[in-house]
């Protein structure tokens, strides 16, 4: 879902790609599909209380709507041979998109300057440190020490990174 609310979010102009991370951070965080909880968060942004409102009905109505009719027949025909190729199908399409949103997600966050893909492969060809947010870097590192070296619990880490973040983007 993460490319194509980034594709919605950013041919209507709603939010800068900055914006959008916050929302997958925010998103992540908190309980509920990340669809609804970016809608409600770009329609709250985009027209208030109102528009959050509207957001997150347009964005849960019609799935709600289109489960409670195929669940009848998904149901039914769970064992049918077609039905399991599908699903055997959509594997390999659902781990393109989360490769895809984890390396959006990464470009934003640990390179200084995403305008351009074109512009940051030259950068990095020239001055790699110089368009490299270290400060990102660190905060992976850590964090990704920490959960393999002590084994905690996620959340704490996430926490952890936060504070982190805070302590290097705004104190030092």
């Amino acid at each position: 879902m993460i490319p194509l609310i980034q594709g919605e979010i950013a041919s209507n102009g709603w939010l800068s790609s900055s914006e959008f991370i916050d929302i997958i951070a925010v998103a992540e965080m908190t309980p509920g599909p990340i669809a609804v909880n970016s809608a409600t968060f770009v329609g709250y942004k985009a027209a208030g209380i109102l528009g959050g409102a509207v957001a997150t009905i347009g964005v849960a109505l019609p799935s709600l709507l289109i489960l409670l009719i195929l669940s009848k027949y998904l149901f039914k025909y769970q064992k049918h041979p077609a039905n399991t190729a599908v699903f055997y199908g959509i594997r390999p399409v659902i781990v393109a998109l989360i490769i895809t949103a984890a390396v959006f997600v990464a470009e934003t966050a640990i390179f200084k300057d995403t305008s351009s893909i074109n512009n940051i492969w030259s950068a990095l060809m020239t001055k790699p440190l110089g368009i490299i947010n270290i400060k990102s870097i660190i905060i992976l590192a850590a964090t990704l020490i920490v959960l393999l070296k002590y084994k905690i619990n996620p959340i704490v880490a996430i926490i952890g990174s936060g504070g982190l973040g805070i302590l290097l983007f705004y104190v030092l």
